[in-house]
């Protein structure tokens, strides 16, 4: 199973931040600008929370709230989960999991931020991983039938 620094190795583009006195409006056009559903909020190279569609959704629109007067560290999550490029897709999967989490930032081990993964970054991962598998038990059964043929019975 591939690592969490293998998966960051191959996505492409750069990631996708706001400040947390940026507007709510702003961290959304950085979100449609990197066709992302999340952004992490820095300061001064400081992981300081994570804003995401889902925070816009059920702290901004079901309380009226205006995008372009709330700033995004009224609103974005502050406690922020994060995971370590050692990490494998399958542990990230598991916290993803239990946690509800659609996003995880990944932090190097002087706590700077390196990245971060979503879920359809996790599943994209976990499909090719079994498909490999499939076909290497493929591989592996035809191998044993032309080593071994079968014979009908009687």
């Amino acid at each position: 199973m591939k690592t969490l620094r293998q998966i960051l190795e191959s996505k492409s583009g750069l990631l996708a931040t706001v400040s947390p006195d940026d507007s709510v409006l702003k961290a959304l056009q950085v979100m449609a600008e990197h066709n992302v559903g999340a952004v992490l909020v820095i300061d001064q190279e400081q992981l300081l929370g994570i804003f995401s569609e889902r925070d816009y959704a059920r702290k901004m629109i079901l309380r009226g709230k205006s995008s372009k007067d709330t700033r995004v560290r009224d609103i974005m999550s502050g406690k922020v989960l994060y995971v370590t490029p050692k990490q494998t897709v399958d542990e990230c999967m598991a916290i993803m999991t239990e946690r509800h989490f659609r996003h995880l930032p990944v932090l190097d081990d002087d706590q700077k931020v390196i990245g971060i993964v979503s879920i359809g970054d996790v599943v994209k991962e976990m499909i090719c991983e079994q498909q490999f598998i499939i076909e290497q038990l493929g591989q592996y059964i035809a191998g044993s039938a032309i080593a071994a043929p079968l014979t009908p019975p009687g």
